[in-house]
């Protein structure tokens, strides 16, 4: 008999191949942990080998597991096509999202036109600003929506994958040659730079800001020119950076979609969340 890979065993795979959590997988599919599991042990059976490498903390993707992580990507990103398709475009109406700088390309280009192309009718619109900036406008009801960095464990927002910032400096340059540490700081409201201040603050390192900026390009260039060091997200260190050590370790972060109390029921809303949980990557 041959094999049939069911969409929905291949959404919860990829859930939690993207958050790296059963728990939290099984929280944004609203499903149970059990239920998870055992949809990722009938993919396995279908797959032929595990899939997921899996301990009390976290798990993470077998070479098996990477390889039908990327072959079934552009399947979900079809099957949704197809839905909308035979549903009608009847969906219209218009949705602000915020975004901060540091995910900006990645929702703009890699998310939202698949999302476009889906609904055409409904309209986007879109500000950037740091996350802290975001939230308070999603609470406001100035924003409908909004991508968000904060520290694990926040409630009200939908996790759509966790990170871990890390302090990264020029290649070569060791901590223990600065005195004080030049800093590029994000800006106001973003929760690394109250990260990096209030960490430094606690185990008493002097410090001096270098550069602050609400561009993460900015503080991508400052570091990589040697001239400071900074606060970012592991997935994004260059070649030409250095993770360091001997600074404070800063606790685990997620990347969350939050959306306005009014836009609860707002099938737009809805459905933007959707592509957001599945196509959203670090």
């Amino acid at each position: 008999m041959t094999a049939i890979l069911d969409i929905e065993l291949v959404r919860t795979f990829h859930a939690v191949a993207r958050i790296g959590k059963f728990s939290a997988a099984a929280e944004q599919l609203h499903k149970s942990p059990a239920a998870v599991s055992v949809h990722i042990q009938r993919l396995e059976a279908v797959a032929g080998g595990r899939l997921l490498n899996r301990d009390n903390q976290s798990v993470s993707l077998t070479a098996l597991g990477k390889r039908l992580l990327v072959s079934t990507t552009e399947l979900l990103s079809t099957h949704d096509r197809v839905l909308a398709d035979l549903h009608g475009t009847h969906l219209a109406g218009r949705i602000t999202l915020g975004v901060p700088d540091e995910y900006a390309v990645h929702v703009i280009r890699d998310i939202l036109p698949i999302f476009a192309a889906a609904w055409p009718n409904v309209v986007l619109e879109l500000k950037t600003a740091p996350s802290d900036a975001l939230r308070d406008l999603v609470q406001r009801g100035k924003l409908q929506a909004a991508v968000l960095a904060q520290p694990k464990g926040q409630p009200s927002a939908h996790v759509l994958v966790s990170t871990l910032p890390v302090w990264v400096g020029p290649i070569h340059t060791t901590v223990a040659s600065m005195d004080p540490l030049p800093l590029a700081v994000h800006a106001t409201q973003c929760p690394y730079r109250q990260a990096m201040i209030e960490s430094l603050k606690q185990s008493g390192r002097r410090s001096r800001v270098v550069l602050e900026s609400p561009s993460n390009q900015a503080i991508k260039a400052c570091v990589e020119a040697g001239l400071a060091i900074s606060l970012i997200d592991r997935a994004f260190v260059t070649a030409n950076m250095q993770i360091l050590d001997g600074l404070p370790v800063i606790p685990e972060h997620e990347i969350v979609f939050m959306r306005s109390l009014s836009s609860q029921d707002d099938e737009a809303v809805n459905l933007l969340a959707q592509a957001m949980q599945q196509h959203f990557r670090l």
